[in-house]
């Protein structure tokens, strides 16, 4: 589990699962400038042998700015370059609609939960 703490926002908190071989990676707090390097490192698919397989658990992260978004970008073509995935589940409305906006939806699946991101 990886933890940073900061007094002028709320933490980011990453814990790690493997499930049936994919990686499931839940993500707590604000993913902003503050936390870009601890969600790269979250989000890392160098660990993972073989073809990696990653669905960040969005449902209890409340904001991400373009810091977040190009964290994602560089998972995915990390994944991507090997054979893997990153995809994204259970996102909030308003990480969602940023998502939706800057199209990173059409890059990266977005699934209503864990569970459906992890069936597909």
């Amino acid at each position: 589990m990886t933890r940073t703490d900061n007094t002028a926002h709320p933490a980011l908190c990453a814990e790690q699962r493997i499930v049936a071989g994919t990686r499931v990676v839940t993500l707590r707090g604000q993913l902003d400038h503050d936390v870009k390097d601890q969600l790269s490192q979250a989000l890392s698919t160098q660990q993972n042998a073989g073809k990696p397989r990653t669905v960040a658990d969005l449902s209890e992260v409340t904001f991400m700015d373009s810091s977040g978004l190009n964290v994602f970008i560089a998972a995915h073509r990390q994944a991507s370059s090997v054979g893997g995935w990153v995809r994204i589940a259970a996102a909030q409305q308003a990480v969602l609609r940023i998502l939706q906006l800057v199209g990173i939806d059409t890059l990266i699946t977005c699934h209503p939960s864990v569970e459906q991101a992890l069936a597909e």
